[in-house]
């Protein structure tokens, strides 16, 4: 191809083929091209607004992994994403037609050779520029240009610098251009528009589920709601069809490693809780951490895993991967992690759709791998009767579900097993719980401050032992009830549940000298 001395940029020395990128802005509220480091994250949070002045313990959590030159996205405003979009269908045809020749590549292949189908794409349109006596883009615009196109191909397009700012949590969007960014102290800061229509972004969301290498979602009239795990943890949940507008959250999981000594360090929970639950996950008592949707219970039910034994033979079996205790492989070496697929298609006389993997299937599949004991992840509904199984196969399993308080959380599960249809009956439901479900560990959240101003607080405000009683309902035992500032403190603790937690190393005598 010319070089740059005839009018055209060298385009191999552009920062997204370079072996040393340099990164500029990515247009998010709050960040200037000179807060962004080589892996696209700010250096410092944006500038705070009015709200109560509050003390929070220094963030424990991983550092992210390395970008490569190709995965690093140096986009800012001023992008032709009409532009990008032509490019992006151009280069997945391309790369269709090259992968059907060169099958059995690895996906780091594949982005290899995307890279190098969207470098071919640049150059013809430097060609094409310079030959009509266009104007010929800088070296910095086609690096935007070739980072857009890229992240559209390989990543979440004009999400993907939302996604990529540590300090959001949530991504609120209700059409192609209303769009919120919940920060982790609870902030809210209006976010740039991801897409031109919302026709648009309902095709950018159906390009995202299809394309998926492990777990292909559909996402159509049919099929008007979607679930997807995205790459880095992140949790996505839209629907289109049945909104006036396309809906979509993203929900971002800041705290992948992390301890019940780190939820101490947050103030969540106090030394002598911690020390309760990390008993309680040792003596193999099955836990069910409840609460209000953001609250945090996933992060607790990977503080609660972190207590077991680097070499305890485990299995999580989840909707979409939320947990990502398979990817801590310092901390989990023996672990098998199982995601449901959905299926597409016509329905089979058993009512399962082509290609349906339920959460069922895989605890039936499950109690041929040799494992100590099963996470099954969030209860929404039916995945609540393979949390009764995964509890009947075996000690320690820990869920999570949503509710108000601990002992709705018992009316919820009842309310979700009874949803399975009718051969479940309420008294089953019941009895199950009475038999399998040793704590329930409610979790609290503030997001409002006396003055009004935003802030976001977590922390436990009850546990409560359950065990079979009268008529094979559940009795209940509020181990830590709600305090005078509504954080859990000591109150009862049962002698069977003290003398299995004391073989643990937790302490009765102590608890007793805290309580209330």
């Amino acid at each position: 191809m010319p070089d740059a001395i005839a009018g055209i940029p060298d385009l191999a020395s552009l920062p997204l083929f370079a072996d040393e990128p340099e990164i500029a802005a990515y247009g998010v509220p709050g960040n200037t091209p000179a807060s962004w480091t080589l892996a696209g994250h700010p250096a410092a949070p944006p500038p705070a607004t009015a709200g109560p002045a509050r003390s929070v313990p220094p963030r424990q959590q991983p550092a992210p992994p390395a970008a490569t030159p190709a995965e690093t996205s140096p986009i800012e405003d001023g992008i032709d994403w009409g532009l990008v979009r032509a490019f992006r269908q151009q280069a997945a045809d391309r790369l269709s037609t090259a992968l059907r020749e060169r099958e059995g590549l690895t996906p780091q292949a594949q982005r290899e050779l995307g890279r190098g189908v969207v470098l071919d794409l640049l150059s013809s349109h430097a060609d094409d520029a310079l030959t009509t006596g266009a104007a010929v883009s800088t070296p910095r615009e086609l690096a935007q240009l070739a980072a857009a196109v890229f992240d559209a191909l390989f990543r979440l397009g004009r999400l993907q610098p939302l996604v990529d700012n540590p300090d959001v949590e949530n991504i609120e969007i209700t059409g192609c251009d209303h769009v919120l960014l919940e920060y982790s102290d609870g902030r809210l800061i209006p976010g740039p528009a991801v897409a031109d229509s919302d026709e648009e972004l309902i095709e950018a969301l159906a390009f995202l589920a299809s394309r998926s290498e492990s777990n292909e979602r559909p996402f159509s009239p049919a099929n008007p709601t979607l679930h997807l795990r995205l790459d880095g943890g992140a949790r996505l949940a839209a629907s289109a069809w049945i909104t006036p507008r396309p809906s979509v959250v993203i929900r971002r999981h800041r705290l992948r490693v992390v301890t019940l000594a780190d939820l101490v360090a947050r103030d969540m929970m106090g030394p002598d809780l911690a020390a309760f639950l990390a008993a309680a996950v040792k003596a193999k008592k099955s836990v069910v951490v409840s609460g209000p949707q953001g609250a945090g219970k996933t992060t607790l039910i990977r503080a609660l895993a972190s207590e077991l034994g680097e070499w305890e033979r485990i299995g999580t079996v989840e909707t979409e991967y939320e947990l990502h205790l398979h990817e801590l492989t310092d901390q989990h070496r023996r672990i098998t992690a199982w995601e449901a697929r959905p299926g597409s298609g016509e329905r089979g006389p058993n009512g399962k759709a082509a290609g349906e993997i339920t959460l069922d299937d895989i605890i039936y599949d499950s109690f041929r791998f040799n494992l100590a004991r099963i996470l099954v992840g969030e209860v929404r509904g039916k995945e609540v009767l393979p949390m009764f199984k995964a509890m009947q196969g075996g000690a320690g399993s820990m869920s999570t579900t949503h509710a108000h308080s601990a002992r709705a959380a018992i009316e919820r599960l009842v309310t979700c097993a009874m949803e399975a249809g009718p051969h479940v009956t309420e008294q089953f439901a019941y009895r199950q719980i009475a038999e399998h479900i040793d704590l329930i560990v409610q979790i609290g959240l503030d997001t409002t401050g006396q003055d009004g101003g935003a802030y976001r607080e977590r922390y436990i405000t009850e546990v409560i032992a359950v065990e079979a009683g009268e008529h094979g309902r559940p009795a209940v035992t509020d181990v830590y009830a709600p305090g005078p500032d509504g954080r859990a403190a000591p109150k009862i603790l049962p002698r069977q549940l003290a003398e299995d937690l004391a073989r643990a190393g937790f302490s009765a005598a102590a608890f007793q000298g805290r309580q209330r």
